[in-house]
């Protein structure tokens, strides 16, 4: 089936070419050593396959905020031997200072990671004389950092416009996955939002609504929720501020359909700290100073159940204090849940967010749901149904 976008297998006879490849090699380090390197690993499938097809692979790639003003900390030459170690293959580092000469020596399957594209200012104003000045290193363009999609730089967006631009194959891998989601999913689709605050996701939860059938809302967010309903929700964080939007937002999700659920038994403590004494009670029973941390068994159990009877999940966010024992037991326990469905061929589960991926790292089932991205902002704006500039540009 033709995609929206082309892709790597559009791409013809590469040998010899100049590819930029767009990548995200902005990954946290300590003393010179990289401490996450799920970043790194994502781009090996594209950067491999192009050099093995005798490219010229050019990364493009940020590091930090360097705000054009070069400096070595802000360097990607340090990020070039942890890279060639995941790569398994010799990795050059091109300053920009003589680009032009280290470029033109380089051979067929080399690969090559530019310096910072952040060291000029026009990045990210997505100034057509950086366009210009990116663009004449290169013959061809290949996206492939789906987590900076949502900005329109000169490296994720306005080269697209002025070089034959590609997919690469996590982009490709990430933008199949979000059509399966909420692009184009099977119904019924179930959503399970979470976190601290609603005012962080409201956007989120308004275009939701009308996209799905079931709307699971756990974390802080669902105090807020409850506050809205009357519930007294004790010391529990709550932004009571929200009471008219929640119940904006609830009353969208009836006109669409939509189903939300909120807690109906709750895990508190009167302390939040590891392990303290706790209660596990029906929502109305919250005393004055006791905080709500985690979603109860019963609650988790009939969640369970919404999603035996679902086609499709999208998850961001966990529902509990999850960092915290025992507050993570609700998350672990409906994470397992969508896991095993996934697994048995019953649904389709695409999760992402920072504290999602942790979540799912920590239950053990992140391998097993469909799709876990690791894009933080652009997959929220995805989720607020946002138009993002990177994948925009690459729209045949």
């Amino acid at each position: 089936m033709s995609k929206p976008f082309k892709t790597l297998d559009d791409m013809g006879d590469v040998q010899g070419k100049r590819v930029l490849v767009r990548e995200d090699l902005n990954v946290p380090m300590a003393e010179g050593a990289v401490t996450d390197d799920t970043r790194l690993r994502a781009t090996v499938a594209t950067v491999g396959e192009l050099a093995d097809k005798g490219a010229i692979v050019l990364i493009l790639a940020h590091f930090g905020r360097p705000k054009g003003n070069p400096s070595p900390e802000f360097s990607l030459s340090q990020v070039v031997r942890p890279y060639s170690d995941v790569l398994g293959r010799e990795v050059r580092y091109v300053d920009w200072e003589g680009a032009d000469d280290a470029v033109a020596m380089l051979e067929p399957g080399n690969i090559a990671v530019l310096e910072n594209t952040r060291f000029f200012g026009g990045e990210e104003t997505n100034d057509p004389a950086v366009v210009a000045r990116f663009a004449s290193l290169g013959d061809l363009y290949v996206n492939d950092a789906f987590s900076a999609a949502h900005r329109a730089h000169a490296s994720t967006e306005g080269l697209a416009h002025v070089l034959p631009a590609f997919a690469g194959r996590a982009m490709e891998a990430e933008l199949d996955a979000l059509q399966k989601a909420l692009g184009a999913p099977e119904h019924p689709v179930a959503a399970v939002v979470g976190g601290a605050k609603v005012s962080s996701k409201l956007d989120v939860l308004r275009h939701l609504v009308t996209r799905v059938d079931h709307l699971i809302i756990g974390g802080g967010m669902a105090n807020t929720f409850l506050a809205a309903r009357g519930v007294d929700v004790g010391k529990s964080l709550c932004e009571h501020e929200l009471a008219a939007t929640c119940e904006q937002i609830m009353e969208a999700a009836d006109k669409a359909n939509c189903i939300v659920h909120l807690p109906y038994d709750v895990v508190v403590a009167k302390e939040f700290k590891p392990n303290p004494a706790t209660r596990t009670i029906n929502v109305h029973e919250v005393a004055a100073d006791e905080m709500i941390l985690d979603v109860g068994p019963a609650a988790v159990e009939s969640l369970g159940d919404v999603l035996k009877n679902c086609r499709t999940l999208v998850w961001n966010g966990p529902l509990g204090a999850f960092e915290t024992p025992p507050f993570d037991t609700a998350t672990v326990a409906l994470a397992k849940t969508a896991a095993a469905l996934t697994e048995g061929g019953s649904l389709v589960s695409v999760a992402g967010g920072g504290d999602t991926v942790a979540a799912l790292n920590h239950a053990g089932v992140a391998d097993a749901f469909t799709f876990v991205s690791t894009a933080g902002g652009a997959f929220l704006e995805w989720m607020e149904g946002k138009n993002l500039p990177g994948v925009a540009a690459l729209t045949r």
